[in-house]
């Protein structure tokens, strides 16, 4: 069994409009540069995906560091991105609109097609719309193998981030199970590395990725960090709809 797509996943690097600003006490900007680093280092990857919340103080300076970030990181590959609920589509737009950065929604190899899905609203809460629902189920393609990259997560996963998860959950998964073609999503905004299973038969997993900010502590009410240093997950797409997904922490410094 040979992995024929691999695919990094980066989330929630929560940026200031200064390069020494700090996300309860984490220098955020330093800790996606890692990251960055130790994705181009060492992992040979077809694309990198960004799945939302760039930004933590709404600047567009933030945008512009996020962008800074990546081209002096030399990354060449395919840089596909989505809106966190910290996020501004129109800013994304604007700013993301250089080399590597690609605003397509949809990109496919010969066996997978990855589709990326818009969870933001107008409050910290996700909603995947009723549109953009029905756009989904007009773009799978069953021929493919299908894995669903989003910001908000469509299973409570147990501690205070609940409160701003997915508000239609009950519709976007009867819209995920029509399809026996998608084979997992993996979504951000959870601050942590987490494997959870859809109650149906066969069950499809939900990856969630650690974020290049902080690992949230998920004995507390609020967001605060739990010490842990910044992350990031790899997909490996297999020809017969096999995934294997690996989650890597940077050292805190």
């Amino acid at each position: 069994m040979s992995s024929i797509f691999k695919i990094a996943q980066i989330s929630d690097c929560h940026l200031f409009s200064q390069t020494d600003g700090l996300h309860h006490g984490a220098n955020v900007y330093h800790n996606l540069v890692s990251v960055l680093d130790d994705i181009k280092n060492l992992h040979l990857v077809d694309a990198i995906v960004f799945t939302g919340d760039i930004t933590q103080d709404h600047s567009e300076k933030s945008y512009q560091l996020f962008v800074q970030a990546v081209v002096e990181s030399d990354i060449a590959i395919p840089f596909y991105y989505l809106a966190g609920n910290h996020d501004e589509l129109e800013l994304l737009d604007k700013y993301l609109s250089v080399p590597p950065f690609n605003r397509e929604k949809v990109f496919n190899d010969k066996y997978w097609q990855i589709v990326l899905l818009n969870s933001k609203s107008e409050t910290p809460k996700g909603l995947v719309t009723p549109s953009d629902l029905s756009a989904f189920e007009s773009i799978v393609d069953g021929n493919k193998h299908q894995l669903v990259m989003m910001h908000h997560h469509p299973l409570d996963v147990g501690y205070f981030i609940d409160q701003h998860g997915l508000e239609n959950q009950a519709e976007f998964w009867q819209t995920i199970n029509k399809f026996s073609s998608i084979k997992a999503i993996t979504c951000g905004h959870v601050h942590q590395a987490l494997t959870l299973y859809s109650d149906q038969s066969p069950a499809i997993p939900l990856f969630t990725c650690p974020a290049t900010s902080i690992q949230f502590d998920t004995n507390k009410s609020a967001g605060a960090s739990n010490g842990q240093g910044p992350g990031y997950r790899v997909f490996s797409l297999f020809t017969n709809g096999k995934i294997k997904s690996d989650s890597y922490f940077l050292t805190k410094e």
